[in-house]
């Protein structure tokens, strides 16, 4: 039974108003996610501009502080997010971190840090959301961690307030997962405070970091671990 124009005609606006929308969609979808997406918060390396003297002795026992503008201290991640046609970085990062170090001979013997993941932030409340539910599954692996675990030479570290460079192993822990790291990292006397700051590459999945079905963005699996710590001492 053959239908009616009308019907033909109907059905032919049906299928020109699916499109329509389904069109709206696709141009829609860029634009929430530039929305809801955005550079994030990134830890910077250390700025030893305006740094004072070393006035301490660099042995002893140190712990993690807040530290001063502009080295405050920060540890984050950064990650490319990958979306059809786009591409951006995005970071995020928390202060609330705590740890120690330990001086003896000039020599950095140990060395702990913990990150309450529980407190990282970017600029974006959802992203916040996904990225403590779905990435890093905070309720479960609130503290990250990082152990030294090769001695350090800090003998040739400036004492004038400028920054120099030590190479620092250790054993990174996301998500009960460790793995051994290895970075380039900067130094700074400045003062009272010890400023250390670096960026640790890291492969997420290693780590049991997925990256949830999104349907607007992708996570790179490679990014970094970005670290930002002021020290003060506790005693000789």
């Amino acid at each position: 039974m053959k239908k009616s124009p009308m019907k033909r005609r109907k059905s032919v606006i049906a299928v020109f108003v699916v499109l329509i929308v389904l069109l709206a969609l696709l141009s829609i979808v860029p634009l929430l996610y530039r929305l809801i997406t955005g550079p994030g918060v990134k830890t910077e390396a250390l700025n030893d501009s305006g740094a004072a003297a070393a006035s301490v002795p660099v042995d002893g026992a140190w712990e993690i502080v807040e530290g001063k503008n502009p080295n405050i201290t920060s540890v984050g991640f950064t990650f490319s997010e990958i979306l059809p046609g786009d591409e951006r970085v995005t970071s995020g990062s928390t202060g609330y971190v705590t740890g120690a170090a330990q001086i003896s001979d000039d020599t950095l013997t140990s060395a702990t840090v913990e990150v309450d993941m529980n407190q990282l932030t970017t600029d974006r409340d959802v992203r916040d959301v996904n990225m403590k539910d779905k990435l890093f599954e905070t309720s479960k692996f609130p503290i990250s961690t990082f152990i030294l675990t090769e001695p350090v030479d800090v003998s040739q570290l400036p004492e004038d307030g400028t920054a120099g460079e030590i190479d620092v192993a250790g054993k990174l822990t996301i998500k009960d997962h460790s793995e051994p790291v290895e970075a380039r990292f900067q130094a700074l006397r400045d003062g009272e405070l010890l400023v250390v700051s670096g960026t640790v590459e890291i492969n997420r999945e290693d780590f049991g970091v997925h990256s949830p079905d999104l349907i607007a963005a992708k996570i790179a699996e490679t990014g970094t671990v970005d670290i930002r710590l002021s020290f003060a001492k506790t005693g000789k």
